[in-house]
């Protein structure tokens, strides 16, 4: 199976460190220092952390006190969530001068099909350049850029030279740049099926390539074939420009472990308000109600229930939520308590857009 056009000129704009960064941007005071946004309390966790912090080990999603024993010297910032949405939103302006297929992942990177473009420009990584020069200039923000033939090659690709850099994989070198890739660089693949993949052998994208589709979606199940293909570069996923939003949630960490389900319920009472006002706000219902449980040690467990009719009132998710706290014997004492609703009202199909061949 080889690459044949027409291809499409993707590209993954992934800004960096972008919490961070636009602490540091309102606080000079803090440039150049290791920060971490969130996680100052007991109980909190690491939303993100500058560079300068993640040179002594300190990542998202990291507890506060582990930070803090990596990175002694490491400032805590509380989020303020409005101003990096407002940022965000000034980012997506300057994607929008170029094309209207923008798929935004999160407030801080977005894929761009710029196969036909409003700037005339037949160079996918000269418009990135641009991209990233206007946000350093406008902003005073840096980002970093993959470009390749699909969104899977592009998001892979924009890691290669951060923070501040791009990297393009051209339609020639698409296959050789996959035959190297380690296996846990391919986007997708998380720690527990990278060790999976080393058990078996696999360690980079040739080795996986030696796998048939049979013994790929028997070891692997539906994710099989999706390995199958983006090995061989095969990733047709256009971009989204407007995304179906799949679930909405709510929950709370807590500031010490809870054991009692009773006072979980009390807990619970309070995120379920919380959930009730974001679905009538954004006027949608769901069949699937899912109880998200983090327990003192770390481990996660969901439990989900479906029903036939779309639902939205608390009075009428909560006894499902009830249900699924009592289903089984809690493992732990909990730190985290979630509630979720997802095949939602709003799913849709999106059409597929047809794309030309282009010139890197």
């Amino acid at each position: 199976m080889e690459l044949r056009p027409p291809f499409r000129k993707i590209i993954h704009v992934d800004m960096d460190a972008f919490f961070a960064s636009v602490e540091q941007l309102d606080n000079p005071e803090l440039k150049g220092k290791p920060i971490a946004v969130g996680g100052s309390q007991a109980r909190g966790v690491v939303a993100a952390a500058s560079y300068e912090a993640r040179k002594f080990g300190v990542k998202s999603a990291m507890s506060g006190i582990l930070a803090k024993q990596k990175c002694p010297d490491l400032i805590f910032v509380k989020p303020n969530f409005s101003r990096y949405k407002e940022i965000s939103h000034q980012i997506r302006e300057i994607f929008y001068d170029y094309t209207d297929l923008v798929e935004p992942l999160s407030l801080d990177e977005a894929y761009l099909d710029v196969t036909e473009n409003k700037v005339g420009n037949p160079s996918a990584s000269l418009i990135a350049q641009e991209i990233r020069n206007r946000i350093f200039n406008e902003l005073n923000l840096t980002a970093s850029a993959g470009i390749s033939i699909n969104k899977f090659i592009a998001k892979v690709a924009s890691d290669i030279n951060k923070p501040n850099g791009q990297k393009t994989i051209n339609p020639e070198e698409v296959i050789s740049f996959l035959d190297n890739l380690p296996i846990n660089q391919f986007y997708g693949v998380g720690k527990v099926t990278a060790s999976k993949m080393y058990n078996l052998g696999i360690f980079t994208g040739n080795d996986l390539k030696q796998k048939s589709l049979e013994e790929l979606a028997n070891l692997f199940g539906k994710s099989g074939a999706h390995y199958y293909s983006i090995v061989r570069g095969i990733h047709n996923s256009e971009v989204k420009t407007d995304r179906i939003r799949k679930s909405v949630g709510a929950e709370t960490t807590f500031f010490e472990n809870i054991s009692s389900e009773i006072f979980m319920i009390q807990k619970l009472e309070k995120i379920a308000d919380e959930l009730e006002k974001r679905l009538k706000k954004i006027d949608t219902k769901g069949k699937t109600v899912t109880l998200k449980i983090k327990y003192s040690d770390f481990t996660l467990q969901t439990r989900s229930k479906t029903i036939d009719e779309f639902i939205q009132q608390k009075k009428e998710f909560f006894p499902i939520v009830k249900e699924l706290l009592y289903q089984e014997k809690l493992k732990n004492s909990v730190r985290l308590l979630g509630i979720s609703f997802a095949n939602l009202n709003t799913e849709k199909k999106t059409p597929i857009l047809v794309q030309l061949k282009f010139d890197f």
